[in-house]
């Protein structure tokens, strides 16, 4: 569990962040979740969009994509979330060492 202040700080990092996965009508799938799995491994900070056919509540999405890939949803705004996992190969790979 993070800190307010770690909190804080994973935000200012995603403010540069461009969003690296889409979520459309297809909504959460196996594939989706790999690959926000692969994501998180590699970056440990990732924003994903959630476009305007996504058939679901983008809070809700949140939600559930962050207990299936046991990631902490850092920030939602509007139909952009952030979602945070540290890596478990090499911790400070994504350039957050600290945490």
């Amino acid at each position: 569990m993070l800190t307010s202040k770690q909190r804080a700080q994973l935000r200012g990092l995603a403010n540069d962040l461009p969003a690296i996965i889409q979520v459309g009508k297809g909504g959460i799938s196996d594939n989706l979740i790999e690959q926000i799995d692969t994501a998180l491994e590699a970056r440990e900070l990732i924003k994903i969009r959630f476009l305007q056919n996504a058939a679901e509540n983008p809070e809700e999405l949140a939600g559930v994509l962050a207990n299936l890939t046991e990631s902490e949803v850092i920030q939602r705004i509007g139909k952009v979330v952030v979602l945070y996992r540290r890596s478990q190969e090499k911790p400070g790979k994504g350039g957050i060492a600290d945490l």
